[in-house]
């Protein structure tokens, strides 16, 4: 990976419905989502350029532990890619 690379980090937003106080479940609903949101807020998406020109790798990020939740494309498809013999396409043998 380029260690002259720029690192942009993107605030995840998510907006909370509240639920309808006129029902029963109103308040329990109210919290649930809430809570759902702060966990939801842990989470960062940050994009970096990748080896190649023009490509960039996805991570999601804990920013409470800094482990890595998903990244695009994954670490696998990233090491067949730095392989000289690797092309676009050619991770299926479609020949007879």
């Amino acid at each position: 990976m380029d260690t002259n690379a720029k690192i942009l980090t993107v605030p995840v937003v998510t907006a909370v419905a509240a639920a309808s106080s006129s029902t029963p479940s109103g308040d329990f609903r109210r919290g649930r989502d809430a809570q759902k949101a702060e966990e939801l807020a842990r989470y960062r998406l940050v994009i970096e350029e990748g080896t190649a020109a023009g490509s960039f790798v996805y991570k999601t990020l804990d920013s409470t532990t800094g482990e890595v939740i998903r990244q695009l494309p994954r670490e696998e498809v990233l090491k067949m890619t730095q392989s000289g013999d690797y092309s676009a396409g050619g991770l299926i043998e479609t020949r007879a």
